[in-house]
Order: structure tokens, then C-alpha cells, then sequence
């Protein structure tokens, strides 16, 4: 990595309001508030020894987050430790169950480091605090620091991790990108597993849901794996014969792999998957011998076009020289620096690397993260690992509450019916609370009704759980409820809701591509959320045509039935080679008898 820009850490470039593990770098003058224990004289901004004064410094502590700097924690008081525990609490609640100290630097950013025997006593205290909260600490890196000083001083970076009082682990959501046969399945497959490829597909076995997926080597839907981390870091996965009950259990952060299609043929599903699954970060996969082919960029479009932030995995290594990884890498680093994309590439080629990267990719959208790694001979695997443990969740605490304090609403992404328990759907819980037992009305139907029912058990992850909070997948199983009146793309909402629905509705799109010109009366398939349907443009505001890359307020209107939106809500739409991105700024609600709840009940399909 350049050196220039990674003084203790080895960061990238610190981006406004960065956290720890920031690009450290000098800044002239002595450090505020008296110079951080620096002993040796100055002379015309000089010290002694002939270097420049300029202490490296991280950004100043925030009051909110989950990132805590303390200068030393000697042999605290009991009054003090008492406070220091409280202050943990808060730490690891705005962290959702996680948070890094930085031992050795002050509140105002600046890094002093501690001798060794401070650092000893140091972290002895900070294992003390965790063991009174229930959590475990792991050390992620050490870094001397050395300004004015003559005595070696370090800073210690350190994990926090506990469980959530409430048992719910810290839950990630990684959709896996990329073109066909980049290697994405088998990368799920060695991480999820704990076994390297044997070279022709062994791995990915275990991923597939269909014959014809083993029979092609080519996922066609869309299937979840978990890799789980405990409060120390370790990696929880399927080795030593482990269930997935087992791995929940014994989990405090667990990342949720959404393994979506490579093959063009399959870009409905792998929209879908980006659009409904609400992913927190995606992993676009790249294979070295091949470089940035087929639906590479496209799929590089779409998290963009959705601001999903990604990282790039470039796999099969093994396969290839050095020479032919490095151009691969240049091909990528490129296309990111291009004005379209205006992103940072950061290459990852240490646990250094893989912990600087962690921190900034959840602080700033610019960075992009880069991995060369095989699924083969395991070459660079740990360093994704390490990536995963680290990585931060994109929402702290406050914006889990104010999302819980909403009224419900579920989005049905799945259906099944399961022997001796009934219809089952699978989704997002994207407000509220949820509980077992709850009633909720599912809609809107083909005539813009909402169906009562109740929820009579809940699924995470596939472990019974009592309780759904936003932001989190789940399955929830209905009973006896007929599935026929389900479809993809329906809510479970709250009653006291009264949600609006519509079959017409104003968009705010840019026209990405499309060959000829964009007119009224043309059909296409609009995604938003976890709604998939066909539509067709009413009206064009101000003009009579698009060409590729202009703007417009669009009026659409689905052909089928209406559905239930949101102003603002992201917009995707596509016909054939056809694309535009947009948001939703206007809906015309369906406010007749038809939509409401009493009009909907028939007998049969109460379900309480």
C-alpha cells in the first residue's frame, strides 16, 4: 500500500469523519491541549533528535459510535472502573454488540502510546470491564508510535464483542455478485464449509438447490449461507459437523451470504435479489484469468445504481501468474477511478490491510476494498476472514430504535408450504416489531384487498426465534392460511396501519440505456423493493421522448394489479438491453371500498 498515506496503520486516505484505524497522518505545530507527554524541547518547530514535530493523529472521538479512545486504564478506582464499564455499555449498544478501543490515544485524537508496562496493565483493565458486561475483548493490531520520545511507546487496537442482552446476534447481509463461473458458489462453499476446493466445483455442491444447478455448475436461484464469528473472533461454520442451529448458538456476529446468478439469462433473479433482500454490503467476484467479462459490469451498475457499498473478492489466483492477477487488478482499479464510479481502490495484502479496510469501508462509500485470494490452495483466504469479523454493521443503535418504533411491515419475498406446519413465507422485516402470535393483514391482492392473518411461529437464520426486530430476515409460518392467495411482492402489515396501495405512480428516472427513444406506451419491468411487475409509461413530464442518459419525471402504471409502494423508495427498470435507475415521487393511492379490510374478509381466510 503507499506509504505515504499509511504512516502507522497502513490506511488509505482518511476520509472526513473517519474512525479508527483512519490514515494516520502528522499535522503541523505541537499537539493541542499540551503536546500528548512529549518531553524533549523544540527548536524552530524541530525536536532535538532532528525530526518534525508532527504527531500523527486519528479524528477527534465522536460522542455517538461505537469507537472509544482512552489514553491509559491503570489501576482505576472503583468508582472509576465503574464509570469506565458504564461507558462500555453504551459503546457496545451503539455498536449493536461491538466495540473498538484504541488504547493510547487521547480524546482528542491524538496518539501518545503507553510504555509496556502501561499497556499490560492497560489491557488487564479493559478484560475486566468486558467479563463485568459479558462480552470478550480481542486485540486486532499493535503499532508503535515514535515522535519525541525515547522510550518505545505503543497503541493497541482492540474488539469488543458480547452477545445482545435481548440474544440476538449482530446479523450482516452480503450479496455475492458476479459474472458466470467467477467462482462465487465455491468461495461461499470453503468459507461456509471450512474445506478448500478440490479444483472442479466440491465446494459449491452443498449450495445448490436444483439438479440442473449441479448439472451446469451455474446457479439459478437465489440460495443463503451463514458464517458465523463468537465474541472472540473465531470462525463458527459447518466443520466438526455443525447444524445450523449450532452455529446460531454459538455465534455474536453472523454474516448472511445472499448467493445470487452470474448467467445473463438470470438478471430477473439477481435484481430481485439486490432489490428485496435489502443487503447491507455486496462482494462482487472476479475471476483473475478472466478479468471484468460479461455481467461483471453490469452487476457492478446495479450496486451502484442501488448504493449497496461493495468490496471486490478477485479470485482463482492459482490459476494464473502474478502478472496476469496484477493486470486484472489494474482492469478493476481503472474502471472504480472513472468518473462514473469515483471510487477509492484499496488493496488488501495484510491483516493490517484487511482490519484498515473493515473500519473504512463502513465509514466512507468512496472506498473499495480489493482481495486476491483462492479457493483452491486457501492463498489470502484468512485475510477476507479477518474482513468479515471486523466488518462494522451500516446502522447503530438510534436508527435500530426509531425503525422499531414504527408500525410492522414485512415483506414477502418467499413461499412454501411446509408438511405439518403449513404456508410459510420468507422476507424482511422492514419496521416495527413482530412477535409470534400476532395478527397482521397480508395484501394487496389482485382486487386490492388486505387478507387477515396470524403469524403462529417465527425462523431465524433456522432457529426459532419469538421475536422479529427491523431489519432483520426471517421465516414466518401462517397455518392453514391459503397459500394461493400469496404471491411475491405482498406486505404483512400492521392493521392500524391502513396501507395505501396503487396502480399508478410518478418516478423520477435517468434513462441508462436504451437504443432508440424512450416513448409513451413502452412496457417494462420495474423492481422496487420486493415488487416485480411489468408496467407502462403513461406520460413523459415536459417531453415526448428520452434518449439515453437524460431525465424525466415518468407516470407508470402496472398492467396486472396494484401494488403497495413508498414515495422515495429506489427504482430499477429494464426491457432487453433497455435500463434506468430512479426514485418514486409520487403515488396515486387506490383510496375505494376495494382496499379496505372489512370489504376483504371472507369466510376461510381468518386465520384467528
Amino acid at each position: 500500500m503507499d506509504s505515504r498515506v499509511s504512516e502507522l496503520f497502513g490506511g488509505c486516505c482518511r476520509p472526513a469523519g473517519g474512525g479508527a484505524g483512519a490514515a494516520l497522518r502528522g499535522r503541523g505545530g505541537a499537539a493541542p491541549g499540551g503536546g500528548g507527554g512529549s518531553k524533549t524541547k523544540k527548536k524552530n518547530g524541530r525536536s532535538r533528535g532532528g525530526k518534525a514535530n508532527n504527531p500523527p493523529y486519528l479524528p477527534p472521538e465522536a460522542e455517538d459510535g461505537n469507537i472509544e479512545y482512552k489514553l491509559k486504564l491503570v489501576n482505576p478506582s472503583q468508582y472509576r472502573f465503574e464509570h469506565l464499564v458504564t461507558q462500555m455499555k453504551w459503546r457496545l449498544q451503539e455498536g449493536r454488540g461491538e466495540a473498538v478501543y484504541q488504547i493510547g490515544v487521547e480524546d482528542n485524537g491524538l496518539l501518545v502510546g503507553l510504555s509496556e508496562e502501561e499497556m499490560r496493565a492497560s489491557l488487564k483493565t479493559l478484560r475486566r470491564m468486558a467479563e463485568k458486561v459479558g462480552a470478550d475483548i480481542t486485540v486486532l493490531r499493535e503499532r508503535e508510535v515514535d515522535y519525541d520520545s525515547d522510550v518505545p511507546r505503543k497503541i493497541t487496537e482492540v474488539l469488543v464483542r458480547k452477545v445482545p442482552d435481548n440474544q440476538q446476534f449482530l446479523d450482516l447481509r452480503v450479496a455475492v455478485l458476479g459474472n458466470v463461473d467467477s467462482g462465487k458458489s465455491t468461495l461461499l462453499g470453503v468459507l461456509t464449509q471450512g474445506e478448500l476446493d478440490n479444483g472442479r466445483g466440491r465446494a459449491r455442491l452443498n449450495l445448490f438447490r436444483h439438479l440442473h444447478e449441479i448439472q451446469s455448475g451455474r446457479t439459478s436461484s437465489i440460495s443463503f449461507e451463514i458464517l458465523g464469528f463468537n465474541s472472540k473472533g473465531e470462525v463458527v461454520n459447518y466443520s466438526d459437523s455443525r447444524t445450523a442451529e449450532e452455529i446460531c448458538e454459538s455465534s455474536s456476529k453472523m454474516i448472511t451470504f445472499i448467493d445470487l446468478a452470474g448467467h445473463h439469462k438470470y438478471l430477473k433473479t439477481t435484481i430481485f435479489g439486490l432489490t428485496s433482500y435489502c443487503p447491507d454490503f455486496a462482494m462482487l467476484v472476479v475471476s483473475a484469468n478472466t478479468g471484468i467479462a460479461g455481467t461483471t459490469r453490469e452487476h457492478l451498475g446495479l450496486a451502484m445504481a442501488l448504493k449497496v457499498p461493495f468490496f471486490i473478492v478477485i479470485s482463482k489466483v492459482d490459476l494464473c501468474s502474478k502478472a496476469t492477477v496484477e493486470r486484472t487488478v489494474k482492469q478493476l482499479e481503472r474502471i472504480l477511478k472513472q468518473p462514473g464510479c469515483n471510487k477509492l481502490p484499496l488493496p488488501v495484502n495484510s491483516d493490517d490491510d484487511a482490519v484498515t479496510a473493515a473500519q473504512q469501508f463502513a465509514q466512507s462509500p468512496n472506498i473499495t476494498p480489493i482481495f486476491t485470494l483462492s479457493s483452491v490452495s486457501g492463498e489470502n483466504l484468512d485475510l477476507l476472514k479477518v474482513f468479515l469479523n471486523i466488518l462494522p454493521p451500516l446502522t447503530n443503535s438510534k436508527e435500530q430504535e426509531e425503525l422499531m418504533q414504527q408500525l410492522t411491515e414485512f415483506q414477502v419475498d418467499e413461499i412454501y408450504t411446509v408438511p405439518e406446519v403449513g404456508t410459510v413465507v420468507g422476507g424482511t422485516l422492514s419496521s416495527g416489531i413482530c412477535r409470534e402470535g400476532e395478527n397482521l393483514v397480508v395484501g394487496p391482492t389482485d382486487d386490492g384487498k388486505f387478507l387477515r392473518l396470524k403469524v403462529c411461529s417465527i425462523q431465524r437464520n433456522r432457529s426459532a426465534c419469538r421475536v422479529l426486530r427491523a431489519g432483520q430476515a426471517a421465516t414466518l409460518a401462517l397455518g392453514p392460511f391459503d397459500r394461493s392467495l400469496l404471491r411475491k411482492g405482498m406486505v404483512m402489515v400492521s392493521p392500524e396501519m391502513n396501507p395505501t396501495i396503487c396502480s399508478v405512480f410518478e418516478a423520477e428516472i435517468v434513462l441508462l440505456f436504451h437504443a432508440t427513444t424512450f416513448r409513451k406506451g413502452f412496457q417494462v419491468t420495474v423492481h422496487v423493493g420486493n415488487v416485480r411487475q411489468t408496467a407502462i409509461v403513461e406520460k413523459i413530464h415536459g417531453k415526448d421522448k428520452l434518449r439515453t442518459g437524460e431525465k424525466a419525471v415518468v407516470c407508470f402504471r402496472f398492467i396486472k394489479h396494484p401494488e403497495y409502494l413508498k414515495i422515495g423508495a429506489k427504482l430499477l427498470f429494464r426491457e432487453g438491453v433497455t435500463k434506468g435507475i430512479g426514485h418514486v415521487t409520487d403515488l396515486q393511492a387506490i383510496t375505494t371500498k376495494e382496499n379496505s379490510l372489512e370489504e376483504s374478509l371472507a369466510p376461510g381466510q381468518l386465520s384467528f
